[in-house]
């Protein structure tokens, strides 16, 4: 636990991203398992222990500070496990810490009934900067600045593999990652993922900065208002996954039950309406997605008011074969032929802008505004898939902002 409170003291004080990826980088390489496992967990946000919340803190505390030292203290230092590890009366005996999956392993044990006693008990074996480091694991508000994106290229940089590898295996691990590490230090086979609807990593676009590019080689493609999803199907089942990773499944039960072909497919997840593009059937605003986002369950009222569906971008895998080498316009042939074979109350396939040239698409994408849609996508036709934004393949042409002065006197959240 020493090394990890280290590190984070470390990373705190740390603002270069190239400063922090070493710091972590050293961390990983270093450190045994699996206690460098939990510990990248913990920093990109793979941990959570239920029994430990922040009003946990605060009625540790209160048993044992007075409570307006406690106020002004947490009012001055701005955050309560810094204050809760400076405050915490030392246990009068020398500090004997844990390791990492000690405490992960004692964490975990924990419930509301017994937190109160088991914790201090943690907490006494530490000194202030262990204290903050549990109480930071614990809790899992970091705040240092490191992101799962983050953390990912530090693994790579570490054991000098590509990032796009450890994105590809990452989804189909547990903490505290064992055979990621196995992998990536020891020379080890690759996880085994087949037969597992895993995530992979999105291809992102730049923003086009360009004064116009060449439609001959280049597809433009409406921007829509939703959240970009990968619908995966493998081994029997389906699973619907945000941008980021995050597995959306529970929220989304239509979708899953829809996809009934092996594949991995990128599209925008919308809600039936007519908002977008105004066609009968279309894609309702993105505020009507919103009702239907971070629900743990559906309501039968609610899949019938606010239908949601996929729209289609590209195919990544199609029953086992891997696309995602081919170019864009194979990977569309392919798309369009599956789409054909797909519920079409839950999956169409992005409309393809045709005009004559730059300027007839400037045109189009003028009048965006008015059918409430975000914008235009370019992408070169001979592009494969790959993840993260690559310079020249795919770029994101918004509309323009309006803007106008004004006093703002309220505003609708969302």
């Amino acid at each position: 636990m020493e090394r990890f409170a280290a590190l984070l003291d470390a990373l705190v004080y740390t603002r270069s991203r190239n400063a922090k990826l070493k710091l972590l980088a050293d961390y990983l390489r270093d450190t045994p398992d699996p206690d460098r496992g939990w510990a990248l967990a913990a920093l990109t946000d793979g941990l959570d222990f239920p029994a430990v919340k922040s009003a946990t803190i605060r009625n540790l505390m209160s048993e044992r500070i007075d409570p307006v030292l406690w106020t002004l203290s947490r009012d001055y230092v701005g955050d309560s496990a810094e204050t809760a590890s400076l405050l915490w009366p030392e246990s009068g005996e020398a500090p004997s810490p844990p390791t990492v999956s000690e405490a992960v392993d004692q964490l975990s044990r924990m419930t509301r009934a017994n937190v109160m006693v088991e914790l201090p008990k943690l907490l006494d074996r530490l000194d202030a900067n262990g204290r903050y480091a549990l109480l930071k694991l614990a809790t899992g508000a970091m705040r240092i600045g490191i992101s799962a994106r983050l953390g990912k290229t530090a693994f790579a940089q570490a054991f000098d593999v590509a990032v796009e590898d450890v994105e590809e295996h990452w989804h189909g691990q547990e903490p505290p990652y064992t055979e990621l590490f196995a992998w990536a230090a020891d020379g080890a086979a690759p996880p085994d993922t087949e037969n597992r609807p895993l995530f992979r990593p999105f291809m992102l676009a730049h923003p086009l900065e360009e004064a116009e590019v060449d439609l001959s080689k280049f597809a433009a493609e409406w921007k829509w208002d939703g959240i970009r999803v990968q619908v995966v199907r493998a081994g029997g089942e389906t699973r619907v996954y945000s941008r980021s990773g995050d597995d959306i499944s529970g929220t989304f039960p239509e979708i899953t039950r829809a996809l009934d072909v092996d594949a991995v497919l990128d599209g925008e997840l919308l809600v039936r309406g007519s908002h977008q593009g105004g066609e009968t059937g279309g894609a309702a605003s993105f505020n009507a997605l919103q009702q239907r986002l971070g629900r743990k369950t559906v309501s039968k009222k609610m899949l019938a008011e606010l239908p949601a569906f996929v729209r289609l971008y590209d195919a990544l895998i199609v029953e086992g074969a891997d696309l995602r080498g081919l170019p864009w316009s194979a990977r569309r042939k392919r798309l369009e032929a599956l789409a054909g074979d797909l519920d079409p109350d839950r999956f169409d396939v992005s409309q393809i802008i045709e005009a004559e040239d730059f300027a007839a698409l400037a045109a189009l994408r003028e009048r965006a505004r008015d059918d409430a849609i975000e914008g235009v996508m370019l992408k070169r036709r001979d592009s494969p898939y790959l993840a993260g934004r690559k310079t020249g393949l795919w770029y994101k042409w918004k509309r323009d902002p309006l803007l106008i002065d004004c006093v703002l006197m309220y505003a609708q959240r969302g």
